[in-house]
């Protein structure tokens, strides 16, 4: 066994095992809500309703990303049913999170009379900061990373060596997508949180639809390199809906100047 191997298990408390994953998803969550708190004030609006809408979105995408999951690998799920629900096993796509979120925003913004648009543009950074630090989930399980590689390439990628062996998955080095798509979350977010939302041309929902743009940009090319997509015929799944979402949110955005 590799010894520089990370534990996916944090502790453990008795019977109960407590996994790095669920505690950095949780600390994306809470980091997410501050920035998004912080942003709804800054913007006059009751930061409270971020929170509400939080604790409304979470269980929404939860579901969806894992319908969104069982939809595409039915061909295992028609015949193991009882295995739909174990999403303790993992399972989810974070396009079937994002649906559930903004099935769960429009019903929350219509529910509390507030504009969608502007609601969207609050949560955007906190979104995809949410998700850089989301990945970080996924290498410490050593799950949705690339294909294989040699070490000399990692090392000549300057990085650290706890990154470098934790991509040593049974003797062999793959290449560390969870990382790139971390590092480029990261850079939209610095993008939309320091200098996108301040510009003051920007229609009411141009924020959002520019973090979702970014992010289908950069996962458009990162999935290509991934081992664990999920397919429909020859076709990434991940990939096609990216470039679904980057011609819908230019379309939105052209109708929405159109509309003066």
């Amino acid at each position: 066994m590799n010894s520089s191997f990370l534990d996916p298990i944090a502790f453990s408390l008795g019977p109960l095992k407590v996994y790095w994953y669920g505690i950095i998803m949780a600390s994306a969550v809470l980091f997410g809500l501050i920035l998004a708190s912080k942003e709804a004030e800054r913007r006059k609006m009751n930061p409270d309703l971020v929170l509400d809408l939080v604790i409304l979105a979470i269980p929404f995408a939860i579901v969806c990303a894992r319908i969104y999951y069982v939809i595409f690998e039915w061909d295992y799920y028609r015949y193991n049913p009882d295995k739909i629900i174990a999403i303790w096993h993992g399972g989810i796509a974070i396009h079937g999170a994002l649906i559930g979120s903004i099935i769960a925003a429009i019903i929350f913004t219509k529910k509390n009379k507030v504009n969608f648009w502007t609601l969207a543009d609050v949560t955007a950074p906190s979104l995809i900061l949410g998700q850089a630090i989301g990945r970080w989930g996924n290498f410490m399980n050593q799950e949705a990373h690339g294909g294989p590689v040699s070490k000399s390439f990692l090392e000549g990628l300057h990085l650290p060596t706890w990154i470098i062996e934790q991509m040593n998955i049974n003797g062999i080095y793959y290449h560390p997508t969870f990382l790139y798509e971390s590092i480029w979350n990261l850079t939209i977010f610095l993008f939309l949180f320091f200098y996108w939302k301040k510009q003051s041309f920007l229609k009411k929902g141009e924020v959002f639809l520019t973090y979702i743009s970014l992010y289908s940009l950069g996962r458009f090319f990162i999935e290509g390199m991934r081992t664990d997509s999920l397919m429909l015929g020859p076709l990434r799944i991940a990939q096609v809906i990216s470039i679904l979402i980057i011609i819908t949110s230019i379309g939105v955005s052209y109708y929405k100047r159109k509309l003066k």
